[in-house]
């Protein structure tokens, strides 16, 4: 099984912000040469979250 680990970082400009992140996710993907699996994406400090739509 391959797998693949990359830490993203974002910084906002205001105290509450939403970010796309898409785009990004897409090419730690695509860096890490992974074609099928699942994708972790989790929020790595207690203030920020992460929310997805499928």
């Amino acid at each position: 099984m391959k797998n693949h680990t990359e830490y993203l970082i974002f910084n906002t400009a205001k105290r509450q912000e939403f970010l796309n992140i898409t785009g990004e996710v897409e090419s730690a993907i695509r860096k890490g040469g992974i074609k099928e699996g699942l994708c972790l994406v989790n929020a790595m400090h207690i203030t920020s979250s992460v929310f997805t739509d499928d």
